[in-house]
């Protein structure tokens, strides 16, 4: 478990991901210190998404994991594009397997999902 500091990053994630894996793995080897939650067993809440994604500056459909099968299952393809961002907020908190993941926060940055480009320029 990595170190919690007074500018520690929170690193929602899924174990079972390899993108969340290669991105711990990513900010392991560049000794960056985070706070681990599990995004299915600790989902963010409905302020907490409305919050990273008005921080993200990403459309919120980016924050839907749309290769999931829950968004499958669900068949939220159609719904994302006519719902209010408000049910769509409570969408995401309303289960961890729909948010894209892994995402990172500082608390005013976020990253959604892994680019190694992209880490390298928010978090390094």
């Amino acid at each position: 478990m990595a170190e919690i500091s007074e500018s520690s990053l929170t690193f929602y994630w899924y174990p079972k991901c390899g993108t969340c894996r290669k991105a711990k793995k990513w900010l392991d080897e560049h000794c960056i210190s985070y706070v681990e939650k599990h995004i299915v067993e600790e989902p963010p809440s409905k302020e907490q998404i409305e919050d990273l994604h008005k921080k993200s500056g990403l459309e919120l459909k980016k924050f839907f994991n749309t290769s999931g099968m829950k968004y499958k299952e669900l068949g939220l393809k159609d719904t994302v594009k006519t719902a209010s961002e408000t049910e769509l907020y409570e969408l995401l908190a309303s289960d961890g397997m729909l948010l894209k993941r892994p995402i990172l926060t500082d608390g005013s940055r976020v990253t959604v999902g892994f680019k190694e480009e992209d880490f390298e320029k928010m978090w390094l």
